[in-house]
């Protein structure tokens, strides 16, 4: 708490997310389109490097052992060919969800505003105040330019 110049009026220093919305336009439209794309290709990379991680595991377990049939073996082959599916199935759900994200990027009008994120700020508040209209505070970019601050900053 901190006294303001007269000395008698209390101020708090608070914390605010404030959202971020984008003016949708032709630029950031394909700007979001490649890195949706860099996105999907990065998730495939990545499930080949666990396909081949997983067979080269297998293959380990079954070259180390004397006799790669005996149950212990299968059973370790088993665990791993079950982690590799459940780093798969993340993957897969990872990058249906990119897909998504490029259908509806194909929904949307020029000119609309959409959410792309949230940025925290700190602000004062004191005695009659309103702290509704305060945390109330949003920016609008255009092609990465601040074009409006709307609210009470």
């Amino acid at each position: 708490m901190e006294e303001n110049n007269n000395g008698n009026s209390t101020q708090l220093l608070l914390k605010r997310n404030i959202p971020i919305k984008v003016v949708v336009t032709s630029l950031w439209k394909s700007e979001m389109q490649e890195q949706l794309q860099r996105q999907i290709q990065a998730t495939d990379a990545q499930m080949q490097q666990l396909e081949f991680q997983g067979k080269r595991a297998i293959a380990e377990l079954e070259k180390q052992s004397p006799n790669p049939n005996s149950p212990q073996v299968l059973q370790q082959v088993e665990a791993v060919k079950s982690r590799v599916n459940e780093q798969k199935i993340k993957l897969l759900d990872q990058k249906n969800q990119l897909l998504q994200q490029v259908n509806q990027l194909g929904t949307l009008e020029l000119n609309q505003e959409v959410l792309q994120g949230n940025v925290e700020s700190f602000f004062r508040v004191q005695q009659g105040d309103n702290l509704i209209q305060k945390m109330q505070v949003e920016i609008l970019l255009e092609d990465g330019v601040i074009k409006e601050i709307r609210g009470n900053p």
